[in-house]
């Protein structure tokens, strides 16, 4: 069938549709709610089976990779145009900064170790295969999009789908394993925000914001409707980043055809340009970050449903076997890191900063959040302070890791990637112990920094 500008709003239509549809499961079903299933997931699972690789009851194109590779662009494009970082805490935020930077290097360095040494004496693997691990897991769909378009651009088009696949197991790995651990913490008495009879907030559970006061605007006029309307203007920004971004890559492609850069990538660098750019004019003052935020985000959402729906089902079948191990040995690698180094890093509340990691090392920040809320539901443990604060020199790692990675490793450098990347997890985490940041941490923990109990 041919492809018009009427097929990508039949997509559109099929997406959004599915998308409310999941969001209508998760504020209904019990059971969906207490796993904290996102809309986007249920919509990507809905989309897999009634799709082109389900039962074709979906008039959804062939053209879902396309629109994953665009979104991951936007969401890449969006990230230098949005957010902006407060000071405190700054003796515990380092002691966050250093588990989440060794612990984030560490999933890449060893997945694709574990892909090389082991998987390897007894499957024939592509170079990249171990990648799968941190990009669908700590990295998410965003990360996954992107080191499956890499990989497909060097050969490997199953990649897509395997990244996509991984990033939605890690979330089933995430919120099962991470409930487990908060009934475990309550019950063992290891969480000190909680008491064993708190339940997670209806509105986390559902979905749902019934109290108005207690809805928060998902952006702020920057320019008056008059002359354009505000929402469009975060809009155009983010597209022309991302259009940016997309001639960038062409370009570089017509003027070295052996050298391909990712349009995610170059989104990325041309929305950091023109921030640098905006940053020094009046015009920064009327880029609105919540807003660029929430657009981001909306894209996510959709990237999920639309990367689900595109995963092909007979290549993971392929790969079954190699991607079960790999999976089972990036769980015991996170379990490792809860019960082990967390306990030794954090004095107290280490349970729910490593409960908050357990989430977003396996599937998303906001995965952890709702974890977190289980085990401390009034954020009184400064997780999330200290995580804000520690994201400043985080970001850049996790950034970095999703662009050169499997550039890397598949020009043939995976020896030197796993080296690399271990070398710098484990050397952060002896510096940190020689320097005795989390001794140093736990000093100031005695300054009360919270809200009193209510209870």
């Amino acid at each position: 069938m041919e492809f018009t500008a009427w097929s990508v709003f039949v997509d559109a239509g099929c997406i959004c549709a599915l998308l409310l549809i999941g969001k209508l499961v998760r504020a209904t079903i019990g059971i969906v709610q207490r796993l904290l299933l996102p809309a986007s997931i249920i919509a990507g699972v809905l989309g897999l089976a009634l799709g082109p690789h389900g039962a074709g009851l979906l008039p959804l194109s062939e053209e879902l990779e396309t629109y994953a590779t665009i979104l991951t662009a936007v969401v890449f494009g969006s990230l230098p145009l949005s957010g902006s970082f407060t000071r405190g805490r700054l003796r515990r935020a380092r002691v966050m900064w250093s588990y989440s930077v060794s612990s984030y290097v560490l999933q890449w360095g060893l997945g694709v170790l574990f892909s090389v040494a082991v998987l390897g004496l007894f499957f024939d693997l592509p170079g990249g295969f171990g990648l799968l691990l941190a990009a669908g897991w700590a990295g998410g769909f965003g990360t996954a999009a992107a080191v499956g378009t890499t990989l497909s651009d060097a050969g490997w088009p199953a990649a897509a789908s395997l990244g996509f696949t991984s990033a939605t197991v890690g979330v089933v790995v995430a919120i099962i394993g991470g409930l487990v651990m908060a009934k475990w913490g309550v019950k063992t008495g290891r969480a000190e925000e909680v008491v064993a009879s708190t339940a997670l907030p209806a509105e986390l559970r559902t979905g749902l914001v019934p109290d108005a006061e207690r809805r928060e605007p998902v952006g702020h006029a920057t320019v008056s409707a008059n002359s354009l309307e505000p929402l469009a203007l975060q809009v155009a920004l983010v597209v022309l980043v991302t259009f940016a971004g997309y001639l960038a890559s062409a370009g570089v492609e017509r003027l070295l055809p052996e050298v391909s850069v990712p349009v995610f990538a170059a989104a990325f660098l041309c929305g950091l340009a023109m921030r640098l750019v905006l940053n020094r004019t009046p015009a920064w003052h009327y880029v609105d970050g919540t807003t660029i935020k929430s657009i981001s985000g909306s894209a996510t959402d959709l990237l999920v449903a639309v990367g689900i729906a595109a995963i092909v089902p007979s290549i993971v079948v392929d790969y079954a076997v190699p991607l079960i191990l790999l999976f089972v040995f990036g769980l015991a690698l996170c379990v490792l890191v809860f019960r082990m180094l967390t306990p030794r890093m954090f004095t107290r509340n280490w349970l729910e900063r490593g409960l908050f990691t357990w989430g977003w090392s396996t599937a998303s920040i906001s995965t952890g959040l709702a974890l977190l809320r289980i085990v401390d539901p009034k954020l009184r443990s400064g997780t999330m302070e200290e995580f804000g604060l520690a994201y400043v020199g985080f970001a850049p790692v996790e950034i970095a890791m999703a662009i050169v990675a499997p550039i890397v490793v598949a020009a043939g450098f995976a020896g030197g990637f796993i080296a690399a990347t271990v070398a710098l997890g484990v050397g952060l985490l002896v510096v940190t112990f020689a320097l005795r940041w989390p001794a140093r941490g736990a000093e100031h923990e005695s300054v009360p920094d919270k809200a009193p109990r209510t209870e």
